[in-house]
């Protein structure tokens, strides 16, 4: 390691990026993502939609249990 770096010429904030647009990865078993993906292909929308709907339910049943 060099005792000394040269940031003369550093751009700040370059690779920052807000967590807003940060898209945090999920991995669905085998048997969720081929049931989810073939309906996802027969209603001709994203996986990503559909898995987004039936999560936005469960957190409406779970407010409403959890209060």
């Amino acid at each position: 390691m060099k005792k000394e770096y040269d940031f003369t010429k550093a751009e700040q904030g370059k690779f920052y990026r807000p967590i807003e647009e940060l898209k945090i990865p999920v991995y669905l078993d085998k048997e969720v993502a081929s049931f989810f993906s073939g309906k996802a292909i027969k209603l001709h929308i994203e996986l990503d939609n559909i898995i987004n709907t039936i999560l936005r339910k469960e957190m409406e049943v779970l407010k409403k249990i959890a209060g």
